[in-house]
């Protein structure tokens, strides 16, 4: 980490859990942008560039694309920001979007529950054939 806060690639990397090539990708595709390049050119990044790749990582499992991870960005970006909070309509309106985000998250939770039950049950049946063999 450097002196600032930031961190260069290869720790963001380890940290998330996401390759280089992702983390290029998503600033590539405009979902996270470093916050800074150091004198040398190479890309800079906040605790709270780390956070939305967590984010961006989380919606994957659940088959989100990059338009609907964008957009939930914008969303929870604008509901975020200190300076011009949203407010009346705005607000009402980010927060519907933002609530369909979160039935279809939960939704989609639900399928992978039922197909990991399903994978599971699965396994179970081999372990058996196998212990009966």
């Amino acid at each position: 980490m450097t002196d600032q806060g930031q961190m260069q690639i290869g720790e963001v990397a380890e940290r998330t859990g996401l390759s280089l090539r992702t983390i290029r990708h998503y600033e590539e595709v405009g979902l996270v942008v470093p916050s800074a390049r150091s004198k040398g050119g190479f890309r800079l990044y906040t605790e709270s560039d780390v956070e939305r790749l967590m984010v961006i990582r989380r919606m994957k499992p659940l088959d989100f694309s990059l338009e609907e991870m964008r957009d939930l960005l914008e969303i929870t970006d604008r509901l975020g920001r200190a300076d011009s909070p949203p407010d009346g309509e705005e607000l009402a309106r980010l927060r519907r979007r933002l609530d369909a985000y979160r039935e279809t998250a939960d939704a989609r939770c639900e399928s992978l529950r039922a197909r990991l039950a399903m994978a599971e049950d699965f396994a179970d049946t081999l372990r058996a054939r196998l212990g009966g063999a």
